[in-house]
Formats: structure tokens, C-alpha cells, sequence
């Protein structure tokens, strides 16, 4: 596998027709674990979650899966990587400032871990789910 890191339109979506749609979710998931991540979790909730580090990956896996789709062009997709393992370092050390949550190396790499994870998954069938879907419900919906 050949990858292209060409930098022409390399933030272009010709391949979906509501990049606007599909990009404003996306910050919304970015928005979503921030606030999750920055506020002071009850006790009851704690002992609900799963592991803290699989959520952390199935988070961060989610992010990067979500944006790669947007954005097919191995520099935007590697400058995502970055993007998001930087956002991922920088949520943790805001959290070593507040009084409730604390910094945590290891949530670091989970984070990693979940955006590196997805980042591959992102060249398999798995990179084209928002395609796919735009394709056969939204045409059906344009039809009807």
C-alpha cells in the first residue's frame, strides 16, 4: 500500500454530498468528550462505566473513524492522526488542573491507541460507512 501525501485539496469531500452535516457532528463528538472528560463524574456513574481505558480508545476510535471518512487523503488523514492524539494529550493535561479529574499517562496512550486503531481500520470497508450510508438512505429519501 502507497500512500499520497500530495497537499492539493487535501481537506476536499467530493465523495459526500453533507460534508457540512457530517463535519458539524463531528465537532459535536469533539465537543461531547471534552465536557465528558473536563467534568466531575458521580460515583454512581464511575461504577457503571467500563474499563476507563477502553472508553477512553472506543472514544478516540470513534473521533478518528468519524473524521477519516470526511477526509480521504493520507496527509488529511495523518495530519488527523496527529490532530487528534495532540487533542487527546492536551484533554489530559487539562484535567491534571482541575480539582475533581486527574492526569493519567496511560489514558494518553488508550487515546492513542483508539485514534492509531481507527486510523487503519479507516483504509478498510470501515472508511466508508458516511459514503455508504449517504448513498442508499439519502438517496432513497432525495427519491421519495
Amino acid at each position: 500500500m502507497t500512500f499520497d501525501f500530495r497537499s492539493t485539496d487535501f481537506f476536499a469531500s467530493p465523495h459526500l454530498r453533507y460534508t457540512g452535516l457530517w463535519l458539524s457532528i463531528g465537532i459535536a463528538m469533539m465537543l461531547i468528550v471534552l465536557f465528558l472528560s473536563l467534568i466531575s463524574l458521580p460515583n454512581e456513574v464511575r461504577e457503571f462505566v467500563w474499563s476507563d481505558k477502553l472508553m477512553h480508545g472506543v472514544a478516540y476510535a470513534g473521533l478518528m473513524g468519524w473524521f477519516a471518512q470526511l477526509y480521504k487523503n493520507d496527509l488529511a488523514r495523518l495530519l488527523l492522526l496527529l490532530g487528534l492524539v495532540a487533542f487527546g494529550v492536551g484533554i489530559e493535561l487539562l484535567q491534571g488542573l482541575t480539582p475533581s479529574r486527574h492526569l493519567e499517562v496511560l489514558d494518553m496512550v488508550a487515546n492513542a491507541s483508539g485514534v492509531l486503531l481507527a486510523w487503519s481500520l479507516s483504509y478498510t470497508f470501515f472508511g466508508n460507512i458516511i459514503e455508504r450510508f449517504e448513498a442508499l438512505v439519502c438517496s432513497k429519501a432525495l427519491r421519495a
